[in-house]
């Protein structure tokens, strides 16, 4: 597909796929609409002096009209939908938002683009969480979807209503279910990797919310981005529409391992502060996914190494801490 002059719709664009997505199709040539909720000024495209190349539109995807009015007046013939609640932890400590941003959101988003003159691609951000506990690893797309939390759970519904919509209105979408996405950009400190880099950038134990003995696959944002791209550039194809496409390292890790490997690639004479003990209530123990149906279909494969991945992401930070020295302390 040639990207230049393609009018694109991104949900989301302000958040830590979204920003990155959103910048990588400006570099393309990209006619990009930004749709987000938040404010897009703190996000990477403002670190990374993005912010003059789009246009910006601020929408809660939760009102249909809205959703509508936005998507028809982008004359989008790409959509790209990312919005979400993400954060897991308000998700289970306050179902309701999440909920209705994720599933309400989502359906939003499909009938504006069911009743669009000008879509043609729509790639809908689907996850790993969707299989919930895993009754074979690693995980493979016809795995049942067996979410059980309420993140999980949300996405999982979003997931089958995004697949509805092609079988039903053979809307031409297809979905990515990515492993743990990492690298800079990503300012939820909850999670593991951002957490554990902006702490080993201060000289302090990064913390282990459990014992460490979690297992999970972790690919960069770059392999993330360029799995969006790679399957909005087949979504034209038989075999691709309505499917779901796992993206994932090959590379499981444990979430000990992980960390002690970011406090070596660091430098740092540190040691993991483990106050956990097994995995967090509302975590799956083990999940990894097989990514063989998106290397064979597709074409893909990662192409960022751990180690690489993981300098890479501790020389943002510490350049991001530099611009906003207030993002150290959350």
């Amino acid at each position: 597909m040639d990207w230049k002059g393609k009018k694109v719709l991104i949900t989301g664009a302000s958040g830590f796929v979204g920003s990155w997505l959103t910048k990588a199709l400006i570099e393309k040539g990209a006619d990009v609409t930004a749709l987000s909720w938040g404010d897009i000024s703190k996000s990477v495209l403002g670190f990374e002096g993005m912010l003059d190349r789009l246009k910006f539109v601020k929408c809660d995807i939760r009102d249909y009209d809205a959703v509508k009015k936005v998507l028809d007046e982008s004359s989008a013939e790409v959509l790209f939908h990312l919005a979400a609640q993400a954060i897991v932890g308000q998700a289970n400590a306050s179902p309701i938002p999440t909920l209705q941003v994720n599933i309400q959101g989502t359906w939003n988003i499909l009938e504006a683009a069911r009743n669009s003159e000008s879509i043609k691609t729509v790639v809908g951000a689907s996850t790993d969480k969707v299989y919930g506990e895993p009754t074979e690893l690693p995980i493979k797309e016809g795995h049942p979807l067996l979410a059980k939390y309420p993140y999980d759970a949300s996405k999982a519904c979003a997931d089958m209503l995004s697949r509805m919509y092609f079988n039903i209105y053979s809307l031409p979408i297809a979905l990515t279910r990515c492993c743990n996405i990492y690298g800079g950009g990503d300012l939820n400190w909850s999670r593991i990797i951002p957490e554990a880099v902006r702490a080993v950038i201060l000289n302090r134990s990064p913390v282990l919310r459990s014992d460490g003995s979690p297992v999970r696959d972790f690919i960069h944002v770059d392999d993330a981005v360029n799995a969006y791209i790679t399957l909005a550039e087949n979504v034209h194809k038989k075999e691709v529409q309505g499917q779901a496409f796992n993206f994932g390292s090959n590379s499981p890790i444990s979430i000990l391992d992980l960390v002690k490997k970011i406090i070596e690639i660091s430098g740092k004479q540190l040691k993991p502060d483990i106050q956990g003990k097994g995995t967090p209530t509302g975590e799956i123990s083990k999940q990894y996914l097989a990514s063989e149906k998106a290397e064979e279909i597709l074409k893909w494969q990662p192409q960022v190494k751990l180690e690489g991945g993981i300098k890479k992401t501790i020389d943002w930070y510490t350049r991001y801490f530099e611009w906003n020295p207030a993002a150290k302390e959350g």
